[in-house]
């Protein structure tokens, strides 16, 4: 299976369903514009909240590397969504996704060695590195090099292909429950009997790794409060 096809994939028909088709051309369906660098950087500073990097306060606070994780695929989204709208059909998703696997940064990925995590200082330089690239214009040399930095930032937080994509494709079903439970209606329940629904998902995955996407959508299903 090819893995970032599959993702690619994923991420055109997710933005289809919550945006509608014609999302490429910077405008939802409800005529909202769409900035995804804002939501690459705003992520990526979530995304350092993992770390207890506040000198003057909570001076022993652990790296949470679970959530670190978390975010990452999280930025993963929206990297894929700039890269989708950039290209907007120029080339297919399959010669997108091709590109992409011949960069030397996925690569690294491709392996079934489990990886380990990076210092949390080389950690912080990489997602300031995506934040950085997210601020400039949009060029093709931006968008290349967001994704090969991305890969980097995967690479150090120990998201080989495999786990990459059995995380996205959790948080994928996960935005896809939430969208079906009043997400968009302000309604929606983001914490189940004390976990986030992000800890829940990676629960249900790490009970059941075989699962299904529809067997993860109903295990969430099973465990919503409502």
């Amino acid at each position: 299976m090819n893995k970032l096809l599959c993702m690619l994939e994923l991420q055109q028909k997710l933005n289809d369903a919550t945006n509608g088709t014609g999302w490429e051309k910077g405008v939802t369906k409800d005529g909202k514009p769409i900035n995804w660098r804002r939501c690459i950087y705003m992520e990526s500073a979530e995304m350092i909240d993992s770390f207890g990097w506040k000198h003057w306060k909570s001076i022993a606070q652990p790296t949470d590397y679970d959530n670190l994780q978390i975010e990452i695929v999280d930025v993963w989204h929206f990297v894929m969504s700039l890269v989708l709208e950039f290209s907007n059909k120029a080339e297919s998703i399959e010669e997108l996704s091709e590109r992409m696997s011949q960069t030397p940064e996925y690569q690294k990925l491709n392996t079934s060695i489990p990886l380990t995590f990076g210092s949390d200082v080389l950690l912080m330089t990489r997602i300031e590195n995506v934040m950085r690239l997210s601020l400039i214009p949009v060029s093709a040399e931006m968008v290349g090099a967001l994704v090969e930095e991305f890969f980097d930032l995967a690479y150090l937080g120990a998201l080989n292909a495999t786990e990459l994509y059995r995380l996205y494709v959790g948080k994928n079903i996960l935005n896809q429950f939430r969208q079906d439970h009043g997400y968009k209606e302000g309604s929606y329940i983001k914490i189940w009997n004390g976990l986030e629904d992000n800890a829940v998902m990676k629960n249900a995955w790490e009970l059941n790794p075989d699962m299904s996407p529809e067997e993860l959508y109903d295990a969430l299903k099973e465990a919503y409060p409502a």
